[in-house]
């Protein structure tokens, strides 16, 4: 074993006793060339310490010139170059060990022998998002090179590529699709989860209906949340005149029309990606229709499962959950008190317009919608300023009625009356109650 061999074994020692991954890249193959007459005295190390740290055990190193180069090394007439290591989570595994460098290359041809890629594919250079990406200008999202093999450099580039079409709308490479698809297991076993939750938080909400859209597509949703994939398999109304849709099509439309009023909202979108999700657990075909009672409830629990499964923060579940289990609130005709309560939910603005947003998917009525927004401008009013115009005894009086249950009704529906304008005066409470007890 040549001495500058022996040296490059001496650095990487070094180097790991500090607590930092080394090795001599291909050392068969360079104290074979460093054998050869004539050879340059330069050996190639890879290592995941940065400049700083490599600085402080060799103070004599210098940064290089090149990107793909850390910093080099003059010792003992030789000189070594250290490379940056594969340091990807999501890489392939035959992949991590550098195998070949530029220099390596080099020499190889000189010798007259021909590298093949399937035996060097991965050559280090510095991090760069765009690294494996074709221009975007180009107007589609496209791998360099092999799409395979640029996946097998870090499939997290799978997740990148969905987020770069859903972002700039643009199209996928056809070629660059089917290599998604085609490794999607390989993406879904490699990848972890933080690294996809990293992906998914750049995502812009105006942008996630698309991003899931992608997910479903290529077959990582099934993966990821196979509780949202199988949404596409349960069937609900859309309307009388529309007939049947899917609930994950549904899901899709609510996504898209939540941010148009409430734009930038990331954790709203993500709850209306969720609001339905319940579907899945409480669909009950009788009557000739589905019904999925109670299915804002169930769907709270399961998000908050599957929120705990991709490690969001315990408070970023909490305000995602608390908007599944609320959402259905509005969807009916709510009373003086129970629109006081709805108002009284933190979360009050982003529920009505995630129930906008459900309504404008399917393309439903707003009348109960309009009423709750009439009641919620009398929400400000304090309880016990809102008086019928008439008491029990004045409402006796018109009708001729006993005491009873009817009395209490007919005022309840007076003041619900007179809460949304129909009567204004207490001469027209005087003539609606009477017309009230006779339809009674």
């Amino acid at each position: 074993m040549s001495q500058p061999f022996k040296d490059a074994i001496g650095f990487c020692k070094t180097i790991m006793r500090n607590g930092y991954d080394a090795y001599v890249i291909n050392a068969r193959l360079q104290e074979l060339t460093l054998s050869e007459a004539g050879s340059e005295q330069e050996i190639d190390i890879c290592t995941e310490a940065g400049l700083d740290e490599l600085q402080k055990l060799f103070p004599t190193i210098n940064p290089s010139q090149d990107k793909g180069i850390v910093g080099t090394l003059d010792e003992g007439g030789a000189t070594y170059f250290f490379y940056p290591a594969d340091v990807e989570l999501s890489s392939y595994t035959e992949e991590s060990v550098s195998k070949m460098t530029p220099r390596l290359l080099k020499r190889l041809e000189a010798r007259g022998d021909i590298p093949l890629s399937t035996v060097c594919p991965y050559i280090p250079k510095a991090k760069d998002m765009y690294a494996e990406f074709a221009d975007l200008s180009e107007g589609e999202v496209r791998f360099k090179g092999i799409p395979d093999e640029s996946l097998k450099k870090d499939y997290t580039l799978a997740y990148r590529a969905l987020r770069f079409a859903a972002n700039y709308d643009l199209r996928i490479e056809p070629n660059t699709w089917a290599a998604i698809v085609r490794n999607s297991r390989r993406v879904l076993d490699y990848v972890p989860m933080p690294d996809f939750i990293d992906e998914w938080r750049k995502v812009e909400a105006e942008c996630m209906y698309r991003f899931l859209e992608l997910l479903f597509d290529s077959m990582l949703l099934h993966g990821l949340v196979p509780e949202l994939a199988a949404l596409s398999r349960v069937k609900q109304i859309k309307n009388e005149e529309e007939g049947e849709e899917t609930v994950l099509q549904h899901t899709l439309d609510v996504m898209k029309a939540y941010p148009e009023d409430l734009p930038y909202d990331w954790y709203g979108t993500v709850a209306c990606m969720f609001h339905d999700v319940g579907k899945l657990y409480t669909a009950d075909y009788y009557g000739e229709q589905w019904h999925f009672l109670q299915h804002h409830r169930v769907g709270a629990k399961v998000t908050r499962k599957i929120l705990k499964r991709l490690s969001f923060m315990p408070e970023d579940i909490d305000l995602i959950c608390d908007l599944v289990q609320n959402h259905m609130r509005p969807h009916f005709m709510l009373t003086d008190k129970g629109i006081r309560r709805l108002k009284c939910l933190d979360e009050y603005p982003r529920i009505m317009e995630m129930v906008k947003a459900d309504i404008k998917a399917r393309n439903g009525s707003w009348r109960e919608f309009n009423h709750n927004l009439k009641m919620a401008e009398r929400a400000d009013i304090p309880e016990e300023t809102i008086e019928p115009f008439l008491n029990g005894n004045e409402i006796m009086q018109a009708t001729g009625l006993q005491p009873g249950p009817r009395v209490g009704m007919i005022r309840e529906q007076l003041l619900k009356a007179q809460i949304e304008g129909d009567v204004p005066t207490p001469e027209e409470a005087v003539e609606y109650v009477k017309k009230l007890a006779k339809t009674m």
